[in-house]
């Protein structure tokens, strides 16, 4: 970040060459995980995290696969789009799944501090982290 960019302008700037879509007034919640000042590479088979362990970030998976495991059970396989995490910023308690690559993927780490611009700022990011966490419990539920 130069002295003059703002912490909004690494998160809402589209790549030079791009011109992304808005949606409902603000950037696409994928082309905000794609201009993540900070981006984290896995590899097939890497964990992200581990269920109990703590956590201060969130992520937005921006290309590759990740599990969600409760266990050895796979409670979701995520896509390009999705983000998990969620819980570490939203609620301090440990992690509640596992979350494994299944493939090479490339993750946007959003920290709080990112997490509250980007709720405040694109309004369809905090959309989407509520739809990603009310589709979990569902799916936990549904496992039992």
């Amino acid at each position: 970040m130069n002295a003059r960019e703002t912490f909004g302008d690494l998160f809402l700037r589209p790549p030079a060459g791009r011109d992304d879509a808005c949606e409902h007034g603000g950037m696409s919640v994928r082309a905000v995980f794609a201009n993540a000042s900070e981006q984290r590479e896995v590899a097939s088979g890497e964990t992200v995290f581990s269920a109990g362990d703590s956590g201060r970030e969130m992520f937005g998976l921006i290309s590759g696969a990740v599990a969600l495991r409760a266990g050895d059970r796979t409670v979701r396989v995520l896509e390009p789009g999705d983000t998990f995490g969620e819980m570490a910023i939203v609620g301090d308690a440990p992690r509640s799944l596992s979350a494994v690559a299944t493939e090479p993927a490339v993750l946007a780490v959003i920290d709080e501090r990112a997490f509250l611009f980007l709720v405040h700022e694109t309004p369809m990011f905090a959309v989407q982290v509520m739809r990603s966490l009310a589709e979990r419990i569902r799916e936990l539920d549904a496992l039992g």
